[in-house]
């Protein structure tokens, strides 16, 4: 076994193989650019090295300063963790040319899944199911239907140079293949000049399902169960489970038997994906193999008790495996959320800055050790209350995986997680992730790769977030006011007769962004230990368990326990659940009345106009005037507190006036440019 192995990456996933490594009694080395300094990863290996500037570019993808740093360390293997340079078949043939091993399947191996059409070729060799289809230019109509009534219907026509939607026709019998066919001909020419049109099967309602699949240098290959990935947002994962509410058993050993005999056609060695496209009648075919460790691979881990990362260190260190594929479990369900910086109220624009505050939900799980009794909560991240989410790299903050006996399960504990889990400082995707596990469908395992795009066509915004719960937020609200005035009335040092008053009667006030108000009048009677919250002439139960300064509060409302974020802003309360939020103001009458006689300062509309967010020192300014930026092109840059603070578009326009320029000192919502 290696007494040393360094990991060329970082973030989460160099966290997460270093504490495999440490459990084995391996020493780790950690690499490192200028931004990640004092990154996790760094803080937690034995050594580390410094590779260079920030740009993956000029350090985690400069194979020669990686190889280096071995030598420098004496490492004697690298694991290269997922993206950066995990599937570079050059890379891994340098490694392992300097004496080093690499952890991960053979150069050969990588290559050959590398290329998208040898891929498919292997595959088809090695009987594995590929999407049937005429990849040839058809050249008429006539043939066009036989060549169509030959693969079955309904086939996908598209023209070669075909985009942006041009060229493309589903045909679900001879006349629209016929039709079609001319159409697409016809739109190819005169869109793009070429009029090649090829035939392939039209997949209904597919679905993303992977094959784990991990082989020895001894001839032995298994496969490790299935994960669903069909919950993507513009081809980027969201959501993974293990295993599928959609495969039988039938469906599943097949699509394993077939992961393992492309594995097997490639000498595979490691841990390996085989990625499937699989239809609503179950029909599946061969995407690609990703010849590294998936993003996702804790969901396989949790259901097979596995450890992944030590399978691939003792697979690349010359052990056999230890089991047979008779023997892998299949326990339980398990699902991963990805907890990324993006605001997902602003289009999913990326969210970078200082984590304010960093607290995930208690956990009982973690990676490389055995799964708890009845499952759990898991969190793997790189990141740490105070540090930096750096827009150099992807926009990870960690992953989130529960673990439950059932579906159900899984998804019940995965919400409360979600509602636990505090992150302020920048945006993330919690709500998104929140109201994606609510949804109905998603419940029910009805889903396919266009459920994103089919449920929220204009993006995510509150209103997309049902608000049953109204009621329920708004009593938290009255009882978090009640909490604090108890507090207050405890103060020593208050004026006679000027004391801190608890009362019972309280009104809510709802504003708009228009200003319209809305008035709930709400009565709060302590009863032991609890609260009675009378709203609308309900009365409900309330109590908590957690302290006035917590965000992430713990309780019981009518007998059902909750987790909920509360947090205090300004003179009225945060409320967040299950991905829906509220803000409230929560007042005596006679405030109550007051404050409607105060004016209301609508927010500025920024879709016309950049302000700035903050006071700082305008150290960049990137766009001109006339010129059309894109939603999520950097705009201009802050600097504040000896941070850079980048600002994106948030939607398509043109600059008609930059107003401030290069080396201003910025006052917060001053103006730095227009728009139309």
């Amino acid at each position: 076994m290696f007494k040393k192995i360094l990991i060329a990456n970082r973030g989460e996933i160099a966290c997460r193989v270093i504490k495999t490594a440490r459990r084995m009694g391996i020493k780790t080395v950690a690499v490192y650019s200028e931004a990640d300094r004092d990154a996790r990863h760094v803080e937690l290996a034995d050594e580390a090295v410094l590779l260079g500037p920030a740009p993956s570019r000029e350090s985690y993808l400069v194979a020669d300063k990686i190889i280096a740093a071995c030598k420098q360390t004496g490492a004697e293997a690298v694991h290269p963790g997922y993206g950066f340079l995990s599937e570079n078949a050059e890379f891994a043939r340098r490694v392992e040319e300097q004496g080093v091993i690499f952890i991960g399947p053979k150069t050969a191996s990588i290559a050959a899944m590398g290329d998208k059409i040898a891929s498919k070729e292997l595959a088809a060799k090695a009987k594995v199911n590929t999407i049937p289809g005429y990849n040839s230019p058809i050249e008429s109509a006539e043939k066009a239907v036989e060549i169509a009534k030959g693969i079955g219907y309904p086939v996908m026509i598209k023209a070669s140079a075909g985009g942006g939607g041009k060229g493309l026709r589903v045909a679900w019998n001879d006349k629209e293949a016929l039709d079609g066919f001319t159409s697409c001909r016809n739109e190819a020419r005169n869109s793009f000049g070429d009029d090649r049109v090829f035939i392939e099967k039209f997949v209904e309602e597919p679905r993303h399902i992977e094959i784990q699949v991990l082989g020895d240098g001894h001839g032995n290959c298994v496969y490790l169960w299935e994960r669903e990935c069909s919950i993507q947002r513009r081809h980027q994962k969201v959501i993974e489970e293990a295993p599928s509410p959609f495969l039988d058993d039938k469906t599943r050993k097949a699509m394993g038997e077939q992961a393992v005999a492309l594995a097997k056609a490639v000498n595979y060695q490691s841990a390996g994906t085989v990625e499937f496209v699989v239809g609503k009648d179950k029909s599946f075919y061969f995407l690609e193999m990703n010849t590294r460790l998936q993003v996702e691979h804790p969901v396989t881990e949790c259901i097979t008790g596995l450890d992944l990362v030590e399978q691939m260190i003792r697979v690349a260190a010359g052990e056999k495996l230890a089991f047979k594929q008779s023997e892998i479990a299949r326990n339980g369900w398990a699902i991963e959320c990805r907890i990324n910086a993006e605001d997902p109220y602003r289009n999913f624009l990326p969210s970078t800055g200082r984590l304010v505050k960093y607290r995930p939900p208690e956990q009982n799980m973690e990676a490389a050790q055995p799964v708890a009794q009845g499952g759990g909560v898991r969190v793997d991240t790189g990141v740490y209350e105070g540090g930096e989410i750096p827009m150099f790299y992807d926009s990870m903050i960690a992953k989130l995986i529960t673990h439950g006996r059932d579906r159900n399960e899984a998804i019940a504990r995965m919400r409360e997680a979600l509602n636990g889990f505090v992150i302020r400082g920048i945006s993330s995707n919690i709500p998104f992730q929140a109201a994606l596990l609510a949804h109905p469908k998603f419940v029910a395992g009805e889903f396919n790769t266009g459920f994103i795009a089919e449920h929220y066509p204009k993006g995510f915004s509150e209103s997309s977030v049902a608000h049953e719960q109204a009621g329920f937020l708004l009593a938290l609200a009255a009882v978090s006011h009640r909490r604090s005035r108890e507090r207050a009335a405890t103060l020593t040092g208050q004026r006679r007769h000027r004391e801190v008053r608890i009362r019972e009667d309280f009104v809510i006030v709802l504003t708009d962004e228009s200003g319209r108000r809305d008035q709930i009048p709400v009565t709060v009677r302590p009863v032991g230990a609890a609260c009675h919250v009378t709203i609308a002439g309900q009365t409900h139960e309330i109590s908590f368990e957690d302290n006035l300064r917590d965000i992430a509060v713990h309780g019981s409302f009518d007998g059902r326990t909750f987790c909920a974020q509360i947090e205090r802003v300004g003179l009225g309360y945060r409320i967040s659940h299950n991905g829906a939020s509220l803000f409230a103001r929560v007042f005596s009458p006679r405030q109550a009345e007051l404050e409607a006689l105060m004016p209301f300062k609508a927010p500025p509309d920024l879709s016309k106009v950049l302000l700035s967010p903050m006071p700082g020192l305008l150290v960049d300014v990137t766009v001109q005037p006339g010129q059309t930026v894109r939603a999520g092109e950097k705009l201009a840059a802050i600097e504040a507190m000896k941070m850079e603070n980048i600002l994106f578009a948030t939607q398509d326009c043109v600059v008609t006036e930059v107003v401030a320029k290069k080396g201003d000192s910025l006052a917060v919502d001053q103006v730095i440019m227009r728009f139309e």
